[in-house]
């Protein structure tokens, strides 16, 4: 195994011991010089717009829970609920043993890994003393409750006749947050609905001015933009906007989350056919994707209404396994939940899918260490998505650190090597 992971020197290839002076050619330190310079300006941008896949796990989910819903015990009620209809129904699924009981065991120790809590479509318009009263005791319960890895708040939009209203929540959910405790590790804000990139960027700066005025740390406000409109799609002039909302955010946007229903309205699309899987809905999935590549933007995927209860709960389920395993094929790791019901089969499938694929990624990943002659020649770039694909397996539970093919450390060197 090569321990420092860089690629070898090999002696026995043609030039190998040759002197350099017989065969560096004919071009002078000028034309070096030249090219550096003619390229230090775009060198400098490539450097800063893509950075490369951010350190840290990505959670798998993101669980949405109207504001009014909200309350001190939310982690335990959702936990318990998924565990009893784990309990009584999980064995209809036919799933591996060794997928359940890590199921099981997610259920009873972390059944949310990012929680939002919404004030926007799934809160409504109680009216601004009502809201404002709200968000101040959600700031305050949140600051003295249990807290998943990531969590924050969806605010409303800013579009005109919302944009003051969404300010104005988050200015007071941080008053009741900040003033009875300190803002947590992993805390994330969501602005929804954007239809314009300049919406971005006066995101960013009213998030540096709440910085200011609570006395944190510069950049310690991040927020998620919700893809859920045409126009952060494709702008007016026919620009791809996704990417024009990366830049805007001056670095404070933390990943882009596909919003299901509100972008297929949007499209036209009937209400019978909206979905996760729509080719609309993958036709923005796939210019999300190519937009964020290497910002260190992550991906979310949507939600599906389809909820698992009453007398629908196997057909939910199976329609929430094929969806997720769905998005794991195609490269989007974090989706939306919007029941309880809905864990067991959120993790489920990402159990399942980094399971599977643990014993060829393990298996390529050490050959390509020990460069060792296995009939597959793997490039540095697929070694690094084998590692990430590992990391990944490791941060959900889905796969124990003995398991792994070299260190974790090694593995994060391979995984984020540019």
């Amino acid at each position: 195994m090569i321990d420092n992971g860089e690629a070898p020197v090999h002696a026995g290839r043609p030039g190998a011991g040759v002197p350099r002076d017989r065969v560096a050619g004919r071009l002078t330190e000028d034309t070096y010089a030249a090219a550096d310079a003619r390229l230090s300006e775009a060198d400098a941008r490539v450097a800063s717009r893509y950075p490369g896949e951010p350190a840290g796990r990505q959670p798998v989910h993101t669980v949405y829970v109207p504001a009014h819903r909200y309350g001190p015990g939310l982690l335990e009620d959702w936990g318990a609920q998924a565990g009893a209809i784990f309990a009584e129904r999980g064995p209809e699924l036919g799933l591996d043993e060794a997928i359940a009981s890590r199921v099981r065991r997610k259920l009873a120790v972390e059944p949310i890994e990012d929680l939002r809590i919404d004030f926007e479509d799934g809160y409504g318009h109680p009216g601004d003393e009502a809201e404002d009263a709200m968000a101040f005791e959600c700031g305050r319960t949140f600051a003295g409750a249990g807290k998943p890895p990531f969590a924050g708040i969806r605010f409303k939009s800013f579009e005109p006749a919302t944009r003051r209203r969404g300010i104005r929540t988050l200015d007071a959910f941080l008053s009741g947050l900040l003033e009875n405790g300190d803002l947590p590790p992993g805390f994330v804000v969501t602005l929804p609905k954007v239809t314009a990139v300049e919406q971005v960027a006066v995101a960013a700066e009213i998030l540096a001015t709440l910085e200011k005025a609570y006395g944190l740390a510069e950049r310690a406000l991040r927020f998620e933009v919700q893809i859920e409109t045409s126009q952060s799609i494709v702008d007016a002039d026919g620009m791809v906007a996704v990417a024009r909302i990366i830049q805007a955010a001056q670095g404070r946007c933390s990943g882009l989350h596909y919003g299901t229903y509100d972008y297929s309205a949007g499209l036209g699309i009937a209400a019978a056919y909206q979905r996760m899987d729509h080719p609309a809905a993958d036709f923005a999935k796939e210019l999300m994707q190519v937009s964020a590549a290497g910002t260190g933007v992550r991906l979310s995927d949507g939600s599906t209404n389809r909820l698992p209860v009453g007398d629908a709960v196997l057909e939910g389920w199976r329609e929430h396994l094929r969806l997720v395993r769905r998005s794991l094929e195609r490269g989007f790791y974090q989706g939306w939940d919007l029941h309880p019901h809905q864990l067991p089969t959120r993790f489920a499938a990402t159990y399942a899918f980094f399971r599977e694929g643990l014993p060829s990624a393990a298996a390529r990943l050490r050959d390509y260490a020990n460069e060792a002659d296995s009939g597959v020649l793997d490039e540095p770039a697929t070694a690094q998505a084998l590692a990430a694909f590992l990391c990944r397996g490791l941060d959900c539970g889905a796969l124990d650190e003995a398991e792994m093919p070299m260190s974790r450390a090694r593995l994060d060197a391979y995984a984020r090597r540019a």
